[in-house]
């Protein structure tokens, strides 16, 4: 007889990046947010229901916020006049590099890197390689290379790399580091660099993420005066009866989020990174972004898409998620970078 198969206790978790892609799916068709490429990325992407509008609310807050503090982190790099590299833990299906790379900021980017699970990377490379409008982002078929059982995809401007982020960084990820031949490593420590983790560390326990956290500055801070910044977007505060349902209602699909355990307050989140020596960190909750950092003319377009009764749900439910930003300066180059971070905005309106 054959032995029975292991349960795959992380097919929860991938199962979420689902949720993210038909969620983005559901704003950009609602016209909350413009993005060509989320449709290769979803199955039957036509014959997807929309969502509801308070998840369209939220998955348009959640990506004009981070979006936000990506183009600045793009625009402080060409003040300085130096190209960027932007590391994505977590990737799933997102789509940020395609726009960037589409985008009037394409020539501040040097790299951008994706990393996940084998079983998701093996699924979006086989997406991107077979995709005319994706992998034409990417360069000359010549310069598109699968390797790693196609596991992995490298091109001159974006790598997809496979790896479970709760091992040691060093196995992990050590090819972002390791250095190969003659070739230089794929994580140059002189430029500036951002890492994105988007819903990804509170799936993982505090010591890995801290660790995680701790390698990326380790590197930067033994390789160089470079800038190391971060962006970390999930689920904190879970303690209350809000709280409480939310993680009640993730266990009944075998997910948990045992990163969510440290932080009970906004006030928290900002320890993440100053714990582990960034000389930076600031944290606002979606509910907040949405009052008061989101721009007076996208706020009062997106409050005529649809008719949004739950203003109170809605609410609730924002002030559970939370974006944190954390950065560190190496030597003596604070300025302007100081500045990075969400910019209040004067709102003409109320809903």
């Amino acid at each position: 007889m054959l032995p029975p198969q292991a349960h795959d206790t992380d097919a929860p978790i991938r199962l979420t990046d689902n949720d993210a892609a038909l969620a983005k799916l559901s704003a950009v068709r609602q016209d909350y947010l413009s993005d060509p490429f989320i449709k290769y990325f979803v199955p039957r992407a036509s014959l997807q229901p929309p969502r509801p509008p308070l998840i369209n609310v939220g998955t348009f807050v959640r990506t004009v916020a981070i979006d936000d503090l990506v183009d600045q982190w793009l625009d402080l790099s060409s003040a300085e006049r130096k190209k960027c590299q932007i590391v994505s833990l977590g990737a799933g299906s997102d789509t940020r590099f395609w726009k960037l790379a589409t985008g009037p900021r394409k020539d501040s980017l040097s790299k951008y890197i994706e990393v996940d699970f084998p079983e998701i990377t093996m699924k979006k490379a086989m997406v991107i390689k077979k995709n005319k409008d994706l992998s034409a982002v990417l360069g000359v078929p010549e310069d598109i290379k699968l390797e790693q059982g196609g596991t992995a995809l490298f091109s001159p401007l974006y790598d997809l790399l496979p790896a479970d982020l709760r091992q040691d960084p060093s196995v992990a990820l050590g090819s972002l580091t390791s250095v190969t031949g003659n070739a230089p490593p794929i994580l140059d420590a002189s430029l500036p660099t951002l890492l994105i983790f988007e819903c990804v560390l509170v799936y993982m326990s505090s010591r890995e993420s801290n660790t995680l956290l701790h390698w990326f500055h380790a590197y930067f801070s033994s390789h160089g005066d470079g800038i190391l910044g971060a962006i970390v977007y999930e689920m904190f505060g879970l303690g209350d009866s809000f709280g409480r349902v939310m993680v009640s209602n993730l266990k009944t699909r075998n997910v948990s989020l045992p990163g969510a355990d440290p932080y009970a307050t906004v006030e928290s989140l900002p320890s993440r990174f100053l714990n582990l020596n960034y000389t930076h960190a600031r944290a606002l909750t979606l509910k907040d972004i949405r009052r008061n950092y989101i721009a007076p003319e996208e706020f009062v377009r997106m409050s005529k898409l649809e008719m949004l009764d739950e203003v109170e749900e809605l609410d609730l439910v924002l002030e559970h998620y939370a974006i944190t930003w954390g950065l560190t300066t190496l030597g003596s180059r604070s300025a302007p970078w100081d500045d990075w971070g969400f910019k209040r905005k004067e709102q003409d309106e109320e809903e």
